[in-house]
């Protein structure tokens, strides 16, 4: 008997909220330039699910971020939320993994865009560690 994965997540005011079924397509840090400027960080997790695999409680908000983009979004507190596009990405929905309740039950398997990368992120591992703020461990 196959047991089925189910992962929940939620806006950071949890006006909208999510639940999956079944396994990803697949989970990708995304560097593209539009990724970066939508979301105000140097990389975007997406994890990719069919759409019959997600259902969606709340009504978010949406703009048509491309040609064929479109990402939405908490018209409450601004979180970031979906991205939807039919011709990249034929049936999916790419969820932003940042907004799932347990990130660390699903690691990235890949990097995507990294012709984008910001190049200090080359020595992000190098850099010091802190367990709150620097002073107030």
């Amino acid at each position: 008997m196959q047991i089925e994965i189910q992962r929940e997540g939620k806006c950071h005011c949890g006006a909208i909220s999510y639940i999956t079924e079944g396994k990803e397509v697949y989970h990708s840090l995304c560097h593209c330039t539009d990724c970066r400027r939508w979301s105000g960080a140097p990389m975007v997790g997406w994890i990719a699910f069919k759409k019959n695999q997600i259902k969606i409680s709340g009504k978010p908000l949406s703009y048509a971020s491309s040609k064929n983009g479109t990402r939405e979004f908490c018209g409450n507190c601004g979180t970031g939320l979906f991205y939807r596009n039919e011709v990249l990405l034929p049936g999916l929905i790419d969820v932003h993994s940042g907004t799932l309740n347990d990130l660390s039950s699903n690691p990235p398997d890949s990097q995507v865009m990294v012709k984008e990368r910001v190049s200090w992120l080359d020595h992000f591992e190098k850099l010091p560690k802190f367990n709150s703020y620097p002073g107030k461990d």
